[in-house]
């Protein structure tokens, strides 16, 4: 064990957001806009294989957790990242019928992942998953704290979908890290590989909107304007950015960033029935 700081309290709540995804669903489902839609359905395509590939990770470590709080943690972490899964297969199946390439998309992140399981230390597949999940936490706390963003969401259920997920990740985005730095907490492998996650996850998603896009021909003509529109999303703003390389920096924990006052306030908005 590496770390001896003892893992502060958190709430990890396993929620089921009784999404209907049989709800009609437009092609261009955020803002009406061929891009964001295209980066949000591309998004989608990859959390199943990609949660899936998490709990595998962090469960590979949970006999060497000594922190009674972090194993409760890892628990909740499991719980969540499960049904994040299950939620966005049963999207991507709707976004395919609309076209999208979302299934071709997962099949090709399985196999990458086992690619990875098959071929890298365990050590290494924590890592992956610590930096991915600073990703995931860092683009939810973004979509939790801009009320334009969500409100580009065609429908409720949409919309309900991406908070709910936005909500747990930063539940619990510090789960990851925290095994990573019981068990190993090299600083050198943790940057390393968020440099390579940051290749990866870019030219991933760039492959997978642009063969997405170019499927799409209702969106070919209206496309000049669409890019030139991705200077205001949410996702591509300098804060955004700033947080994301704020991983690199010796001594960083994701509770840095706080968000203590942003969960109190959406955990009261999911019990006042409230989830978009």
């Amino acid at each position: 064990m590496t770390t001896t700081t003892p893992i502060p309290s958190r709430d990890i709540t396993v929620r089921r957001p009784g999404i209907d995804h049989e709800q009609p669903l437009p092609k261009h489902f955020v803002a009406d806009d061929p891009m964001r839609s295209h980066i949000a359905a591309m998004l989608s395509s990859v959390f199943p294989e990609g949660e899936d590939f998490f709990v595998r990770s962090v469960r590979a470590y949970r006999d060497r957790i000594d922190d009674p709080e972090l194993s409760k943690q890892v628990k909740g972490f499991i719980g969540q990242e499960a049904i994040h899964g299950r939620e966005h297969r049963d999207f991507n199946d709707q976004l395919a019928e609309l076209g999208y390439p979302t299934l071709g998309v997962d099949r090709l992140v399985k196999r990458f992942l086992a690619f990875l399981h098959k071929t890298t230390p365990k050590s290494h597949q924590l890592a992956v998953t610590a930096a991915l999940e600073h990703y995931t936490a860092t683009l939810a706390e973004a979509l939790l704290r801009d009320d334009a963003a969500r409100a580009e969401f065609a429908t409720d259920e949409v919309r309900a979908l991406f908070t709910w997920h936005a909500l747990e990740e930063t539940e619990h985005k510090s789960v990851a890290f925290d095994v990573y730095e019981e068990v190993s907490g090299n600083h050198v492998e943790r940057v390393a590989t968020m440099f390579a996650v940051h290749f990866a996850f870019l030219a991933i998603m760039t492959g997978a909107v642009t063969v997405s896009v170019a499927q799409d021909r209702s969106a070919w003509r209206r496309l000049p304007k669409s890019l030139l529109g991705l200077r205001t999303h949410p996702f591509f703003q300098r804060d955004v950015i700033t947080r994301l390389l704020d991983y690199n920096r010796k001594g960083f924990h994701p509770d840095d960033h706080d968000t203590v006052e942003l969960l109190e306030e959406w955990r009261a908005r999911y019990e006042a029935g409230i989830a978009a």
